[in-house]
C-alpha cells in the first residue's frame, strides 16, 4: 500500500478517536415518570370509618376522641375494656372477637372493677405461603406492597382469618405487633395460649411477677415462665396452656415466646404488657390492638397524664421472614430455621412502629398534641439491635426503666433514647413550649436515628418514624399539614418502594435529578471495545509505517545528523 494512502487511514482515525470519545460524552434525555402511573393508594384506609374518630360512648365506655385517619374500632375498645361477656351481642358482632375471647369476673377487692381476668390468644401466620395459589395469605401490609412473612399472638376470634370469602387481606385483629395487653395490680390474670399454629410455642412473661410454677393448672405439671429448656414442655399444635399470674408491682412489660426465641420472637411473637396501678372502678383497657393511642386511659393515668401512648418498635430480617413464603411444609420451614438460618449472619431489614413502616405509621402511630400537655409515653424494642429514637422539637424524660420508676432526681430529659433489645423505657412528653421540653407547635419528626431505622428494605424514606403533630398541623383527615408544598401521597404507592421511582424528579421544572433515559448510538461497552479497536489499529499502523519506510527514515536520519555536524563545524571556524 502506498505510503501516502495509509497516511490517510491513520488521519481518518484520528478523526473518529476524538469523535467517538464526546459521543460518549453526550448525555442521555431525562424521562419523568408520570403519577397517573402510579399504582396509588389512599392515604387513610378507605374501609375505616371516619366516624371512628369521634369521642363516644359504648356499652357504658367512654372512648376519647382520636385525630389520626386510620384510629382504632370503638367497638373493639369497649369490648375489652367491659370483657367480651359484659357486652351486648350487636357490640360484640362489630369486633370479630369470640364470645370467650376477655372474661372480666369477681369484684375480689370491692373496689368497683373485676378482679378476675382471662384472656384467650392464638398464634397466627401473616403472609404465608398457601398451596392454593400463587401468592400468600392472609395478607397485612406493613408498607404499600411491603408483605414479610410473620406469626403473632391475636385475641381469639370467631369467624375467618380474612376480611371476607372475597378477601384475602387479614382482619382487623390479625396484624403486627402481637396485641399491648393491661391489667391492674392484684388482678388474678390468666392468659389462655391456644396454639392454633403448625410449631410449638409458649409465653414468657418478661419482667412479670409471676410464680415459676402454676400449681393450680394441670397438677403442677406444667410450668409457667415459658421456657422449654427449664420450666416447661413445648405446647404443640392443637393444644391449650394458661399462665397465671397476680401481679403485685406496676410498670411496662414484655410477653413474647421463648421455643427457638432467636426466630421466633424476630418472627413477630412479642407484645407489650403493662400492668397499672391498683384505683377504684379501674376499668381497663386490656387489649390495645393496632395503633398506640390508648383511647381508654386507666385512672392512674389519667390522674398525672393528658393522654397515652402505646410505641412498640420491631426489626425483621428479610431472610427469614421469607422462609415461610418459600415453603408450605412445616419440616422444611424447621429445617430452614433451626437448623440452616444462622442469625448471627442476619441482617434487619423491616423497621416498624406498632407493626408498621412509614408512611403507614402517619395514618395510625403519630403522637397527636396540643400545647401545655403532659403525654406518657410506653415504649418497647423487641428487635435485636440497639436503637436511638430522637424526638425532634421536645426533650422528654424518662420516668422508669423497664418498669421500675426512677428516683425523681435521677430521671433523666433529653432527646434521644437508647434502647437495648427487649428493654421499656416510659417517658413523660411535656409539650411546654419553654425551649427545653417543647419548641413549640409543630409536625416534628420522631425516628430512630440509626439511619437504617428510617428504611425499609434499605429504601428511604421508610421504617419506623413518625410524627409528633400538634393539632393545629392536621387536616381535616388526620394528615399533618407538611411545610413548603411536600406531597406525602408519592410514598403511599408501590412503585416507590420497589424503587422505580426518581425521588426528586419533581424538585424542579427541568426534572435535573429525574431518571436517565437510554442513550443514543453506541452504549459504554460498545464505545469502549471501539476506542481500544481505534487506539490499537493506530498504534500498528505506526509501527508498519516505521518498518516500510526504514530505509528512507534511516536516510533522512543520516542526512539530519550530516546537517547538524556541518553547522557545528562552521560554528567552531568562526
Amino acid at each position: 500500500m502506498p505510503i501516502r494512502n495509509l497516511m490517510a487511514v491513520l488521519a481518518a482515525c484520528c478523526i473518529v478517536l476524538p469523535v467517538n470519545v464526546l459521543a460518549s460524552l453526550k448525555l442521555p434525555e431525562t424521562i419523568k415518570v408520570n403519577p397517573a402511573a402510579l399504582d396509588a393508594e389512599p392515604i387513610c384506609d378507605p374501609k375505616i370509618s371516619p366516624s371512628w374518630r369521634k369521642a363516644q360512648v359504648i356499652e357504658g365506655v367512654k372512648i376519647e376522641a382520636s385525630e389520626i385517619c386510620s384510629p382504632d374500632n370503638p367497638h373493639l375498645i369497649a369490648a375489652v375494656v367491659k370483657g367480651t361477656n359484659n357486652i351486648s351481642m350487636a357490640t360484640l358482632m362489630e369486633t370479630d372477637l369470640s364470645p370467650d375471647t376477655i372474661i372480666k369476673t369477681d369484684d375480689i377487692d370491692g373496689d368497683g372493677d373485676p378482679d378476675r381476668i382471662v384472656i384467650k390468644l392464638e398464634v397466627i401466620e401473616l403472609n404465608g405461603r398457601t398451596p392454593d395459589f400463587e401468592g400468600v395469605i392472609p395478607t397485612f401490609d406493613i408498607a404499600p406492597g411491603i408483605q414479610p412473612g410473620a406469626w403473632v399472638f391475636a385475641p381469639k376470634t370467631s369467624g375467618m382469618s380474612t376480611e371476607n370469602f372475597e378477601s384475602i387481606r387479614a382482619n382487623s385483629l390479625l396484624r403486627l405487633p402481637s396485641p399491648v395487653i393491661r391489667v391492674e395490680v392484684g388482678d388474678i390474670v390468666q392468659i389462655v395460649l391456644e396454639n392454633t399454629h403448625y410449631f410449638p410455642h409458649t409465653i414468657h412473661l418478661h419482667g412479670v411477677d409471676h410464680p415459676f410454677s402454676h400449681h393450680e393448672y394441670g397438677s403442677g405439671k406444667h410450668g409457667n415462665d415459658g421456657v422449654t429448656q427449664t420450666s416447661e414442655i413445648n405446647l404443640m399444635p392443637g393444644e391449650r396452656r394458661v399462665y397465671e399470674f397476680q401481679p403485685r408491682q406496676a410498670g411496662t412489660m414484655f410477653y413474647h415466646c421463648h421455643v427457638q426465641t432467636h426466630t421466633h420472637l424476630a418472627m413477630g411473637l412479642a407484645g407489650m404488657i403493662i400492668v397499672e396501678e391498683n384505683r377504684p372502678n379501674n376499668w381497663l383497657q386490656t387489649l390495645n390492638v393496632g395503633g398506640g393511642h390508648v383511647r381508654h386511659p386507666s385512672v392512674a393515668v389519667k390522674e398525672q397524664y393528658d393522654m397515652e401512648y402505646d410505641l412498640h418498635y420491631h426489626a425483621m430480617d428479610k431472610e427469614l421472614t421469607s422462609i415461610i413464603q418459600k415453603y408450605n411444609d412445616p419440616r422444611l420451614i424447621a429445617r430452614e430455621m433451626n437448623r440452616r438460618y444462622d442469625l448471627t449472619d442476619s441482617t434487619e431489614d423491616y423497621y416498624t412502629l406498632n407493626g408498621l413502616s412509614f408512611p403507614y405509621t402517619l395514618r395510625e402511630s403519630m403522637i397527636i398534641v396540643e400545647p401545655d400537655q403532659k403525654i406518657k409515653l410506653r415504649m418497647l424494642n423487641s428487635g435485636g439491635e440497639f436503637m436511638a429514637v430522637h424526638t425532634h422539637g421536645h426533650k422528654a424524660t424518662i420516668t422508669h426503666y423497664d418498669g421500675v420508676e426512677q428516683n425523681p432526681a435521677a430521671q433523666i430529659t433529653r432527646d434521644v433514647f437508647d434502647m437495648a433489645p427487649a428493654q421499656r423505657l416510659d417517658l413523660l412528653l411535656n409539650t411546654a413550649n419553654d425551649g427545653l421540653h417543647s419548641y413549640g407547635a409543630g409536625a416534628w419528626l420522631f425516628h430512630d436515628h440509626r439511619e437504617k431505622g428510617i428504611t425499609t428494605d434499605g429504601m428511604s424514606e421508610g421504617g419506623s418514624m413518625s410524627m409528633i403533630a400538634y393539632k393545629s398541623y392536621l387536616d381535616d383527615i388526620g394528615l399533618p399539614k407538611v411545610a413548603h408544598g411536600i406531597d406525602l401521597s408519592v410514598y403511599f404507592t408501590k412503585e416507590y418502594y420497589e424503587r422505580r421511582l426518581p425521588i426528586w424528579q419533581d424538585l424542579d421544572e427541568a426534572g435535573s435529578l429525574g431518571a436517565p433515559g437510554v442513550r443514543s448510538g453506541m452504549d459504554a461497552e460498545t464505545q469502549e471495545t471501539v476506542t481500544n479497536l481505534i487506539i490499537g489499529f493506530i498504534i500498528g499502523l505506526l509501527i508498519y509505517i516505521v518498518f516500510a519506510r526504514k530505509q528512507h527514515i534511516k536516510g533522512a536520519a543520516a542526512v539530519i545528523v550530516s546537517k547538524l555536524k556541518g553547522s557545528k563545524g562552521s560554528k567552531t571556524n568562526e
